[in-house]
């Protein structure tokens, strides 16, 4: 897939990220419930290596809980706490506040070994574009301490945020990769929004969306968009759910395009139903 990029303000983040994980105790990397491995940055899990890690599979209540549980489990198997959680849900945050305090324990103890009185544990928070980052740490701090919003590249600087007396936040801005060398991986964060849509044909993604479905969740396209169990080309696909949904041209033929957008954000907000784009190997 030729998606190449490196934007300035993505280069500048990667150095941060760099010179400030010595001021962290640990990391918490966000990753979308629903596309886990994709949603890491492998150029960041070098860098990250040398700190105690938090993986916080994000948007659990769009994902399928059942894909999601074998993440957490493969996450535990490479050393790192995993949780899923649903931002909206309070019981989620306090988890996030109990594995992070845990986490923070253990460097607070060596301090205190030292001689040297404990201070509120420091976290560095990373990941990828429109994760929901910003959107945890209001939660977390339980105040609008970070800009929110639903498409790629809000957070353009590293703040730090308080969380009530137990540890502080380094937020950092969400950070891409410069290429993606599996298509794959390429599309399934298109899908999910990552990717800023203008780069890539939504007819594309929508395709390939289709064909997920077909191989895994066949009934719930079925059902969302009335479509014959026995049709399975992508043409007719397209032509079944634009007749069905109004996205036709004048003269009555359909507007793929309008089918795609229509696909894409029934995706995107569940109204596809919870869904997981990748398992675990």
């Amino acid at each position: 897939m030729a998606i190449q990029w490196f934007p300035g303000h993505m280069a500048k983040a990667r150095r941060q990220v760099e010179e400030k994980l010595k001021l962290v105790d640990f990391v918490m990397e966000l990753v979308d419930a629903r596309a886990p491995f994709s949603s890491q940055n492998p150029m960041l899990q070098q860098v990250l290596q040398s700190k105690p890690k938090m993986i916080i599979l994000m948007k659990k209540d769009l994902a399928d809980k059942r894909e999601t549980d074998k993440w957490i489990a493969y996450f535990q198997e490479k050393n790192s706490t995993a949780i899923a959680i649903n931002v909206n849900d309070k019981s989620d945050i306090q988890k996030v506040i109990h594995h992070a305090k845990a986490l923070g324990q253990e460097k607070m103890d060596k301090l205190m070994k030292k001689g040297i009185r404990p201070r509120a544990s420091r976290a560095m928070i990373v990941g990828i574009p429109n994760v929901g980052k910003s959107t945890l740490i209001n939660r977390l701090a339980n105040k609008k301490a970070a800009k929110t919003g639903d498409r790629p590249g809000i957070t353009k600087q590293q703040l730090w945020i308080k969380v009530k007396k137990d540890f502080e936040l380094l937020d950092t801005p969400g950070i891409l990769w410069p290429k993606f060398e599996d298509e794959l991986v390429g599309l399934r964060l298109a899908a999910l929004g990552t990717i800023k849509d203008q780069l890539l044909s939504l007819q594309d993604i929508t395709v390939f969306v289709i064909k997920y479905f077909q191989e895994y969740y066949p009934t719930l396209l079925e059902e969302r968009y009335e479509i014959d169990h026995g049709i399975d080309d992508i043409v007719e696909i397209f032509e079944a759910i634009g007749k069905k949904r109004g996205c036709l041209e004048s003269g009555g033929s359909v507007n793929f395009d309008k089918v795609a957008d229509v696909v894409i954000q029934d995706l995107r907000s569940g109204r596809l139903g919870a869904i997981t784009l990748e398992s675990v190997q």
